[in-house]
This record gives structure tokens, sequence and C-alpha cells, in this order.
């Protein structure tokens, strides 16, 4: 598959999709699409730089990274299916009320334009009070599909969701044959 691949400002996420990404970057072509804030910001979790070097060396590509960039990509086709991931709550609300403001809301604003598959896999530490509403309208909308996910630690964050990336790939295949893959709740 030729995938799109959004990286979202969940930092403490970006070690273990790395991984996946470089696992999927083995086996498919990749465009990489980077939010602002994870092209920008140096966290605990890494600098900006080493990310974004690692992220363009395992695509052998240069990330998009603006608006600009991003905008082509619908009207060429460049992509057949496009995974948001980490998806994060502010990208989440974004992408329910139509908010094209970066690379990864244009990415996927041209992506569905085409009638294109978009898979979420949301990592959100309000996924179960005020991003709520928005997965809800974004499950029921055309295009769109979610990685299954669940509550990564109900005890000491209760409203926290957050996605099993091992599952983007088969998640990206069902999406391609128009289907969501289930269970969604885990």
């Amino acid at each position: 598959m030729k995938i799109g691949f959004a990286f979202c400002g969940s930092f403490c996420n970006h070690p273990e999709l790395l991984k996946l990404y470089e696992d999927i970057a083995r086996e498919h072509e990749i465009v990489p699409i980077l939010s602002e804030n994870a092209a920008k910001y140096s966290t605990r979790f890494g600098t900006a730089e080493d990310f974004v070097t690692r992220v363009e060396a395992l695509a052998g590509r240069k990330a998009v990274r603006n608006i600009v960039e991003a905008e082509p990509l619908g009207p060429q086709g460049a992509m057949e299916v496009l995974v948001i991931a980490p998806c994060t709550g502010n990208t989440l609300a974004k992408l329910a009320h139509g908010i094209t403001d970066g690379a990864v809301t244009m990415a996927a604003k041209g992506h569905l334009r085409n009638g294109k598959p978009v898979v979420l896999a949301i990592a959100t530490n309000d996924g179960l009070s005020a991003s709520a509403p928005n997965i809800a309208a974004l499950l029921n909308r055309k295009n769109y599909y979610f990685v299954p996910f669940g509550q990564d630690n109900a005890e000491t964050k209760p409203t926290s969701l957050i996605a099993d990336f091992r599952k983007i790939i088969p998640t990206a295949e069902a999406a391609m044959e128009g289907r969501q893959l289930q269970p969604i709740l885990l």
C-alpha cells in the first residue's frame, strides 16, 4: 500500500510508533506527514530534530510539514490510505469540525475529497470526556476508520483512550475494503 502516515503531538507515544513505523516502511511506501507540533517540539521523549530525521530516513523522503506541502496530496492521489497516529484530541476536534489549519488536517481533507479512507489511531487523555463527542461524530462519518482502542490506565487516567497501534495495518487493510476492523472497543 501507499500509506500517508501522519504523526501528531502525543509525544509519549512516538517511541512505540516509530518502531512500528519502521516495520511498516519496510513493506509499504510511506508519505510522511508531521503536525507542526510533532515537527517542532523537543520533549523528554526526544528532540524534534532526531524525530524528523528518523521519520524522513525511514520513509526515504522529506516529510510534509505544512498546509502548502499537504494541499497537493489529495489532487495528486498521493496515498491509498491516510493513517493519523497518534491522533490527539486536538486533531479529533479539528477533523470533527472541519478545521483545516495544518499539514495533518489538510492532508485528511484532500484525501477525503477523493473518497479514500482515513485511519485514526487515537491517543488522548480526554477520550471519555471532552473528546468523546468528536470520536462519536467521526465514527458516524463516511471514510473514517478507527484502530481498535480502549482505556490505557483506568485507575489513574479514567478518561484516557489509546489505540492498539499494532493493529494499524490490519485496520488500514480493512479500511481499503470499506469496513471497520472489529471489535473497535478493547
